[in-house]
């Protein structure tokens, strides 16, 4: 029987944005791929997919039906190793895949930013983490994404046969690289922004969690000292328009310009002058890694995420949730193009020396290995 291996997801745009990587690595393996998750769209390197009715919330009752498709679809398809991502994807895969794993099943689970963590509320801690201790008993290999979760669950004693580290899932550090001077200038020109502007950028959905206000809230402080200061948000979400409506309540909507859902964020990362990060939880931000790839410092507010990636005064800073200290490390940057340099190159250096995607596939790939060298010949039962 030709070896399946089964991905799963709250929504399939996770696997489009960060997983395709390794979905072509089993396909180069040999191995059937497949995909359950919610959505709709065509997944490259992938056999077969399913359109789960998985919900992000943990209290909706369409869930116990994507419960129900993940058990049919596990119990049909005798996978040798389901890989499970994001919290209701790991839940759901983990409960239904109990009993194929009692077959020789290895069950994988990333843990892109666990809820609970130092300084999350309390009813993080009440609802996820007894959740994700007591599934860390039926899964094989739990793997972390920063050194914060890695510590966090190997100090409260979860379960998991095994409980690894990696970095993330990688950056593409040719597709995301550096440039400047003349090929910068052409790219403002192209997107209409002159080469005396100051680019701030960041890309995220706008949610509570991504916090943008507070990125607003300092363009209101250096609107005076600043006033070539561009602040370009790129996403989309339900506070877009109360963030619109701050921005003009502040007299900045000139200098913030609300771009919507992009494809072309290398170039916009590219021709920008110091990347931002507002957000009050972060698991490893895959927007900074991109950003720090393009040569950008980073300004981000202090969070487990940003504090694996940002080092003070080597590549940027990390800020507390305060206007007014982001706002003076903006300033700073602005009137200092060769600190801009220094810090911008120094990013790039850290993601080429740990989380390119080279890197962060080879640490995959080991573990990967090493569960397939565990399985050996398995027999499947019929059933």
């Amino acid at each position: 029987m030709r070896k399946r291996v089964l991905f799963c997801a709250t929504v399939d745009y996770h696997f489009s944005a960060f997983h395709l990587p390794y979905l072509k690595w089993f396909k180069e393996q040999g191995w059937e791929v497949h995909v359950a998750a919610a959505g709709k769209l065509e997944l490259p390197y992938t056999d077969k997919k399913y359109n789960l009715s998985i919900q992000r919330s943990p209290f909706n009752k369409k869930n116990i039906g994507a419960y129900k498709q993940l058990k049919a679809i596990m119990d049909e398809n005798q996978y040798k190793i389901i890989h499970c991502h994001t919290p209701m994807g790991g839940v759901l895969a983990r409960l239904a895949a109990r009993s194929t794993r009692m077959r020789g099943t290895k069950v994988i689970y990333t843990a892109h930013g666990f809820h609970f963590c130092k300084g999350a509320p309390l009813l993080s801690w009440l609802i996820y983490y007894p959740i994700e201790r007591s599934l860390s008993h039926v899964t094989d290999c739990l793997i972390t994404i920063n050194k914060e979760d890695y510590q966090l669950a190997v100090k409260h004693g979860f379960k998991a046969k095994q409980i690894e580290h990696v970095h993330g899932v990688g950056v593409d550090t040719e597709r995301f690289s550096r440039i400047e001077g003349f090929h910068k200038s052409v790219l403002r020109a192209e997107h209409h922004y002159g080469h005396d502007v100051f680019l701030l950028f960041y890309a995220a959905e706008f949610n509570r969690n991504k916090n943008q206000q507070l990125l607003i809230k300092a363009m209101g402080l250096i609107k005076e000292q600043v006033p070539s200061a561009k602040l370009l948000l790129a996403g989309e979400g339900v506070l877009l328009e109360d963030c619109r409506q701050l921005a003009k309540k502040l007299g900045v909507e000139d200098m913030v310009h609300f771009l919507g859902y992009r494809k072309d964020v290398e170039q916009l990362l590219k021709m920008s002058d110091l990347a931002v990060a507002s957000s009050l939880r972060e698991g490893l931000p895959v927007n900074i890694m991109e950003a720090m790839a393009c040569g950008l410092p980073i300004v981000a507010v202090d969070n487990r995420g940003h504090r694996e990636l940002v080092q003070n005064d080597k590549n940027g800073w990390l800020v507390g949730r305060s206007d007014i200290e982001l706002a003076g490390r903006i300033m700073t940057l602005a009137n200092s193009n060769n600190l801009r340099k220094q810090l911008g190159l120094q990013s790039r250096k850290i993601i080429l020396e740990k989380y390119s995607l080279n890197k962060t596939l080879n640490e995959q790939k080991v573990l990967y290995a090493k569960l397939m060298d565990e399985m050996g010949d398995v027999q499947w039962a019929v059933h």
